[in-house]
């Protein structure tokens, strides 16, 4: 009888370890699948970083075109005396 119990035992202790074993390659299957779209998310912000600075050298590049031609006109205007 005790031999019977042991065996019992011992099988829902297997029946168990397959479980935990199971649950462990799920959980490193998922762990990569997240790894995977964290770097993708992270490649997603550095791309726009990289835009949004590109846009503010843009702007700046605007800014200083208009400062030159505000210049010139101011230029302009002060020969043609219509200030």
């Amino acid at each position: 009888m005790t031999d019977n119990i042991e065996h019992l035992i011992l099988e829902q202790f297997r029946a168990l370890r397959n479980q935990i074993e199971g649950l462990q390659t799920e959980m490193r299957n998922d762990f990569s699948d997240v790894k995977h779209r964290i770097n993708r998310l992270e490649s997603a912000v550095a791309g726009i970083r990289r835009d949004e600075a590109g846009t503010a050298e843009d702007i700046a590049r605007q800014q200083s075109t208009i400062d030159r031609l505000k210049e010139r006109i101011d230029r302009i205007e002060h020969r043609l005396e219509l200030t």
